[in-house]
Order: C-alpha cells, then sequence, then structure tokens
C-alpha cells in the first residue's frame, strides 16, 4: 500500500510539473517573435536564439542528468527533485509579470541557466522512483503510464492556452507550477526499494562529519568527488553492456531528431502557414490525445505481446513517418493529420528507459536514467548547432531552392537512423532485483 500510495502522488507530481512546463508552449513562439521580430512571419534572429538556447541548456544537462541521477540514489528521489520542482517556477513568474523585449531576455538567460540543471530532470528522476517501486516485468507498463500521465497533462495545459490569452497562460502556469512544488512536498514519499532499504541519507548528515577530524571530513566530500566524475560515470555506464550501448545509440538519435523538430517546426508552420498560438495548440491536442489514449491503453496491451524492442522499432518507423509528412505539407491540413502518428511513435522513449532500467540493479536505477538523459542531453547540444541554421536558411529568402520543409525532412533521416539502429538491438536479459 505504501508503493502504491507513494505511485500516485508521483503521478500527480509528474502531471502539475508537465502542466506548467507545456502550458507556455503554444504561446511562446509568438512571445518570441513579438519582442524579437513585432510584426513578421520569419525571424531567423528568434530561430538562432532557440537553438542557441537549446545547445547551452544541452550541455547542462549533459552534466547535470548523471550528477543528479548519483545524488537520488544516494539522498532519495524527493530530496533531488526539490530541486526542479522550485527553480522552473522563475522563467514562467517573469514572463507572467511582463513580456517586453527587457522582460523577454531576463527569462531568456533565466531559462537556459535553469534548464541546465533542471531540463528533464523531474521524468528521469521519476522513472527511477518507479523502477524502484515496480518489478522488471511490469516496468515497460509502468513506463508507458508515468508517460501517458505526461501527455494528459499536455493535453489538459494545451486546451487551457487555447482558451486563455497569452498573459492568463503565464500567470495560470506559475500558479500550478507552486501548486506542484507544494504537493511534492506536503504528499510524496519517499522512494523504497525491494530489500526495504531507504534510498534516503540525510544530505546535512555527512557535514556534520566535517567538524571533527580532517580524515572524517575527506571521507564526507568522498561521494561528492565521486558524483562530480559524470564523464568517466556516462563513459562507464554505457560501456558495462553491449544492450545499453546500443540503447544509447538509439536514444541518441531519437532525440537528435525530436530536439531538431522541436526548435522549428513551429516556426517552419508560423512562415509556411501562418499558424498563431491557437492553431499551434490545436495541433499539439490531438497529438496530446492521441498519445495519451496510446501509452495509457494500448502500450500496456502491446508491450507483454511484442516485446519492448519490437514496440521500440514501431515507434521510431512512424516516427519517421510524422517528419517526412511535416516536411512536404501541401496544405495547413496536412500537420494536423501527421499528428495523428503519434498514437504509434510514443512508444519509442517508455520503451528505451525500460530496457535500458532492466540491465541495471536496484541501487543504480537513478544512475541508468540520468545516464541515458545525459547521452539525450548531447543530442540537445548538436541538434541546434546542425539544425536550425539550416532551418533559418530554408525559411529565408536566400534559400538554395525552393524547399521550406528541407530541414524538417533531414531531421526525419536522423529519426531513420535510430530505426534502423533499433532493428539490430538485443536486448539482454534483465539484472533480478
Amino acid at each position: 500500500m505504501e508503493k502504491l500510495y507513494g505511485l500516485s502522488n508521483l503521478f500527480m507530481t509528474v502531471f502539475l510539473h508537465n502542466f506548467a512546463i507545456f502550458m507556455v508552449v503554444p504561446a511562446i513562439t509568438d512571445v518570441t517573435m513579438a519582442a524579437l521580430c513585432p510584426g513578421q512571419d520569419e525571424c531567423s534572429l528568434a530561430i538562432y536564439l532557440t537553438g542557441f538556447q537549446q545547445a547551452m541548456i544541452g550541455v547542462g544537462t549533459l552534466v547535470m542528468m548523471p550528477l543528479l541521477g548519483n545524488f537520488s540514489d544516494k539522498y532519495g528521489r524527493k530530496a533531488i527533485l526539490k530541486v526542479p520542482m522550485i527553480l522552473t517556477i522563475i522563467p514562467t513568474g517573469i514572463l507572467a509579470y511582463n513580456r517586453t523585449k527587457k522582460f523577454f531576455y531576463v527569462y531568456y538567460v533565466f531559462k537556459i541557466l535553469i534548464s541546465m540543471v533542471c531540463e528533464g530532470s523531474v521524468p528521469c528522476l521519476a522513472l527511477a522512483y518507479v523502477a524502484d517501486n515496480i518489478p522488471e516485468s511490469g516496468r515497460s507498463t509502468a513506463f508507458g503510464i508515468i508517460s501517458g500521465i505526461g501527455s494528459a497533462a499536455f493535453v489538459c495545459a494545451t486546451l487551457s492556452a487555447r482558451f486563455l490569452s497569452t498573459a492568463q497562460t503565464f500567470q495560470v502556469s506559475t500558479l500550478i507550477a507552486v501548486i506542484g512544488a507544494v504537493y511534492m512536498q506536503l504528499f510524496l514519499r519517499d522512494s523504497v526499494i525491494d530489500d526495504d532499504q531507504h534510498l534516503h541519507t540525510p544530505i546535512i548528515s555527512q557535514q556534520k562529519l566535517a567538524i571533527s577530524k580532517v580524515d572524517r571530513k575527506f571521507e564526507s566530500n568522498k561521494p561528492l568527488l565521486k558524483a562530480l566524475r559524470s564523464f568517466q560515470d556516462l563513459a562507464s555506464f554505457f560501456n558495462s553492456s553491449f544492450t545499453i550501448t546500443q540503447a544509447a545509440i538509439v536514444a541518441f538519435f531519437s532525440n537528435l531528431a525530436d530536439v531538431g523538430l522541436h526548435g522549428s517546426m513551429l516556426y517552419f508552420l508560423k512562415a509556411q502557414f501562418h499558424f498563431d498560438k491557437n492553431q499551434f495548440a490545436d495541433l499539439m491536442v490531438i497529438s496530446g490525445i492521441a498519445g495519451t489514449v496510446s501509452q495509457l491503453l494500448i502500450m500496456p496491451i502491446l508491450a507483454p505481446i511484442l516485446g519492448e524492442a519490437r514496440l521500440l522499432s514501431i515507434g521510431l518507423f512512424f516516427h519517421c513517418v510524422h517528419m517526412f509528412l511535416y516536411s512536404i505539407a501541401w496544405s495547413s491540413l496536412v500537420p494536423y493529420a501527421s499528428a495523428m502518428f503519434s498514437i504509434l511513435f510514443v512508444f519509442s522513449q517508455p520503451c528505451i528507459r525500460s530496457i535500458v532500467s532492466k540491465q541495471v540493479g536496484p541501487h543504480e536505477q537513478g544512475k541508468a536514467q540520468g545516464c541515458i538523459s545525459g547521452i539525450c542531453s548531447v543530442a540537445h547540444i548538436v541538434s541546434p548547432l546542425v539544425f536550425s541554421p539550416l532551418t533559418a536558411l530554408f525559411l529565408s529568402e536566400k534559400a538554395p531552392f525552393d524547399f521550406p520543409g528541407f530541414s524538417i525532412m533531414c531531421i526525419g533521416f536522423a529519426s531513420m537512423v535510430s530505426f534502423i539502429q533499433s532493428m539490430m538491438l538485443r536486448v539482454a536479459p534483465p539484472i533480478l532485483s
């Protein structure tokens, strides 16, 4: 009962956090364009700044995700979860107050700095929490459910943004983020692993040892020094198993495509079909509803029948199709039809996470999810450097040929690489808890 109670509160925490984060997504493109290029439908500066932001966030999370994962194994999931839950309130709070050019740049700086530490950490720690409390046989379904909770929050958030003004969108988002942090602090219990040992060592307990002797001070700092070797941990983790190495390659190229599409699609739709906040919200609602239904209803049925590896390949195949359709969109209706493919391509991320989770022991779940998030962060660095200039070029008047969706087609080829690699993935037997 204690584990079920903890999971239910975790699901609510994830829902509130994702609701606050996703609510501003349909509006942020219009806010950026209005601040940097008022009255225009195409703005290379906005594309380059978005790309730079994604790259900087990727650099930060590459270091921080394995570090936070290690800390959560040592000090408990809840203790580390407090950091992103509280800090992510600040950027939306700035735009809730004002959205002029001056305040936009303040938001931009805070968004980069905070996201370098916090981006992706809530899903990462939530997956580790679920792995602590769910046996291997049920993890693919459980990971699908927690992704479905995130998709449900995405749908509710974008629907809310659809009927609110831009100012109200950021104000409500900030309020929900505050509620999420308070709810987590009051109701979420720390994770407990299967052998009934708490994944919790108070952070201040080691500091008390420092006041007695020098050697004790050295010992108290030892876990910190070890945790800071993020790159070494990352390399050793991915070399520990051939299955993990293959899964890391799939995760990298899949996220390379995801980040590229996220950074390019909204600007492409605004330039090509003059989409605004409401149309972005409509598009995201369709995609979110399809993804929620798939993760909560279809994936629990298909995962035990087909297995995670096959389901991963199916998801990545339709991910490719989804991107190629966007790239050749000949009508404003095509993106809406393409968004329906999310009912099939949302399988990929939960499957990757579940495969990796089963390759490590119960005391390494935080490290495993943190390292996978770390390799995904490399994609956050590389993707904007490649695809942001390409998008800006082909949406401008200086394009070498008339193909506005060329950058999105290239993103589709990156997704195809992950699909091909997933076909060669061989899943080793899981490590029993």
